[in-house]
């Protein structure tokens, strides 16, 4: 059996009549498939998610390179990485 676009995967999906109608229009107006409007949907949210975890990521590490001694960092950084310069 051959494939129509080799490394997709058929799905199926329900969306509202409003959707529908502006998936329609858009896909239209760019003169590209609805599927492709999907695709591009899909990965649009992927990549938010792929960004908010990079964030989650970063944000878990703020404050956890102060020395230990409980400073305020967030008020003290400049004292802090003038320190770490002279040393």
């Amino acid at each position: 059996m051959e494939r129509y676009h080799v490394g997709m995967i058929r799905t199926q999906i329900q969306i509202t009549d409003q959707q529908a109608a502006g998936l329609r229009r858009l896909a239209a107006e760019r003169g590209v498939s609805i599927a492709t409007l999907v695709r591009e949907g899909i990965q649009h949210v992927l990549a938010e998610e792929d960004a908010d975890a990079v964030w989650q990521r970063a944000l878990s590490v703020v404050g956890a390179f102060h020395g230990g001694g409980g400073e305020n960092v967030s008020e003290e950084h400049d004292r802090y990485l003038e320190q770490a310069f002279a040393d």
